[in-house]
Formats: C-alpha cells, structure tokens, sequence
C-alpha cells in the first residue's frame, strides 16, 4: 500500500496559504516529499506529495484538519491516497514556442505534442505587448529524439511559430557567450547588396549571394567575387550605407538585456569590417570580426585583406573568444541565418538559426524568425526584458 497522500488546494491568492497547509502536515509527521505552487492571475494552485509513512493520524481526521485550514482562506482543497509510478528514467526536454499571440496557440501545439505521442510535464506562459514565449517540459524517452526534433520544428514552423529545443539539463548551464552573425540577423539587410545596388551592380551580386546563402557557391569565392565588382566605390557611400541600414526590431534591447545579464557578446561575420567595427561601438559589443576591404585614395580596390571569414574561420574565432573568456562551448550560443554558419551553430551550446534557409534550420536547436528576435530573451531566461505576467 503507499504511503503518499496528494494533496491538491487552488483558490483567491492571499498571504500564509502554504504556511497554513504545511503547519498542518509538519505538526503531523508527514513529510513533503513534492510540491508545486504557482499563483495565475490571483488564482492560487498547489500540489503536495506528502509521505505520511511516519504518521499516526487517520486519514479522516488529516483530511478535516485541512479543510479546516483550507476553508478559514477561502480554498477548495483535494486529499487522497496517491501512489508513486516506479518508471524508467524520463527524458525531459524543453520546448521554447514563440509567436504573435493569437486564439488556439496552446490547443494547436497540444496537438502537434499528443499526435507525436509527447507527454507534457510543465507548462509556463510569458508574454511581451503581443509576443507570446510557451515554455512545456515534456518527457521524450522511448522517442527517436533526433526524428521527433525535426518533425517538431517542421510541425511548428508550418503552425505558423517558432520553436527552440533544449536538453532540460541545458537549462541549468547558464550561458555566457553569444555570438551573433551581422547580416540579416543582427542588421535587418545584406549590406554587400546595399553596396551592390550603389555600384549598379545589384542583380550580378545577388546571384552570388544567393548561392553562396544556400550552399551552392563556395562561400570564399563567392564573396571574392561579390567584392570584384565593387572596385572603385568611393568609402564615402559605405559611410551613407551605414547610416541608412537598420538594427533587426529587437535587436538593441535584447543586446541591452543581455549585457545586464552578465552575457560577453560577440559579432562574427563574413561581411565588412567598417561595418562590424562600427556596430561594434555603437551597441557596446565585446568583440567584433569581419572581412577587410582593401582601400586605396578613398575607394574601394575591389579586393580584400586578410584571412577571409568563412563557415570554419567563423567557428575557429568562437572557440578563440571562449578560450580566451574562460568559457566551455556549453556555455555558448550561437545566432546566425546563413550556410556560412552552420558550423558555428552546430559546435554552440545552444544554435538558433534566425530567419534561415532550411540547410541552416535542419542542424539547429531551433528556429526564430525576423520579428521574434527578442524572444530570445524568454529562451534564455533573461525576463527583465520580454516578460509581462498575465
């Protein structure tokens, strides 16, 4: 026979109500054993297992004391007989969904976790003016976790919302470094094609940017290439350029928040240093890299200096910044939306491929698209900046 009790109370909220339930169950040798409170909008709801294996009291006679106490605030209150369920190891993922709010976000993400044969084990709403974070705990074991990662994602994407998966593990490793890719991630353009369109050559560099983003172009000579046709842009258009371009909605707070946060930032682009550095400065970032363009009496020679940034440079320089910090890749996560990223999102304790090519979404932890960027903040825990309680 069990020796567990459930107890389960829900009601108004006010002062002492776990003070009073406890009092009852301490003074009568039970021991909590589990518990969860939590308070939705005024409303209180509270679960105890409470091991009663070294009490005396009947039954009868505990289940009267707490209704005594459970009616004198006002409380509806549950006991029975509860017996534990000896299983095997869960494995508990946690499953980030973010979206504009909208009527039957949760029913249709119910559906989507009941059809894959999911169990739920938690469930937390936060929200932001009308940008909804779902966080569900669910239990995957017995799943192929690979196959049911990727079916999530696909679901998802075509319910129309975002999704990051953790390792519930992860969620205790706090993170400390983020890197961010420049170009339609941090930065709400391309600037190669700004520059492009500025050298009339707009439909010649896209092409190359195109296959370089999908995969099809080797990425070193692709952006060869895409500088080529730049020769003799004078620096002063890159300089308008700059001025004109514009941060992803989302972007400076989320960086605010990050950097309250304790976070080391990093961007790491295959696009242009006099950009990166300058962004580097105007938001406060730790570290800043990016492909040189060669300059010469105020143009641009249509070459570049250095080592290019390309998938593995990138990468390379990430594990560079983390050594350098003190930091495991655990500890890293990594934000980008192009082919050239892919490495770095792999290797990165935690990858978000942000509005991105399939390529990209397939290797990733999860998906964010252009309007959800500060969601992210609810994916890392960083409430200060994104949370709102209903």
């Amino acid at each position: 026979m069990s020796n567990l009790i459930a107890v389960s109370v829900f009601g108004e909220d006010k002062p002492g109500i776990v003070y009073g339930i406890s009092k009852i169950l301490a003074e009568n040798s039970i021991n909590i054993v589990d518990i969860e409170q939590t308070v939705i909008q005024g409303l209180f709801v509270m679960f105890i297992a409470g091991d009663v294996e070294k009490s005396s009291i009947p039954l009868e006679e505990l289940k009267g004391k707490l209704r005594d106490v459970a009616e004198q605030n006002g409380l509806k209150i549950q006991i029975s007989p509860f017996r534990r369920q000896m299983t095997e190891r869960k494995q508990l993922y946690s499953l980030n969904i973010l979206g504009k709010d909208r009527i039957g976000i949760v029913h249709g993400i119910t559906e989507i976790l009941y059809r894959h044969g999911i169990n739920i084990e938690r469930t937390s709403l936060t929200a932001r003016d009308n940008l909804i974070s779902i966080e569900f705990i669910v239990d995957l074991r017995g799943s192929d976790v690979i196959l049911v990662k990727r079916k999530l994602k696909e679901d998802v994407e075509n319910f129309g919302l975002d999704i990051v998966i953790q390792p519930f593990s992860e969620l205790k490793r706090e993170k400390r470094l983020i890197i961010f890719d420049m170009d339609s991630t941090i930065v709400d353009a391309e600037i190669i094609v700004e520059l492009a369109k500025a050298a009339g050559v707009e439909k010649e560099v896209d092409e190359l940017t195109r296959k370089a983003m999908n995969g099809e172009l080797n990425f070193e000579k692709a952006l060869e290439e895409r500088v080529k046709l730049l020769e003799g842009l004078p620096v002063n258009v890159l300089e308008r350029i700059y001025s004109q371009i514009r941060l992803t909605e989302g972007a400076k707070e989320l960086i605010r928040s990050l950097k309250n946060a304790g976070y080391k930032i990093g961007l790491v682009s295959g696009g242009f240093t006099y950009f990166t550095e300058r962004l580097k400065n105007e938001l406060g970032l730790d570290y800043a890299f990016g492909n040189e363009l060669e300059i010469r009496d105020g143009k641009l020679t249509g070459r570049l200096k250095g080592k290019i940034i390309d998938s593995a440079e990138k990468a390379r320089i990430i594990e560079e910044i983390a050594e350098k910090e003190g930091i495991a890749k655990d500890f890293v996560v990594a934000v980008g939306d192009g082919a050239n990223d892919r490495i770095m999102i792999e290797n990165a304790g935690l990858g978000i491929a942000f509005n991105a090519k399939k390529a990209l979404k397939e290797v990733a932890d999860g998906t964010i698209s252009k309007e959800n960027l500060i969601g992210l903040a609810s994916v890392l825990h960083l409430q200060s900046e994104f949370k709102k309680r209903f």
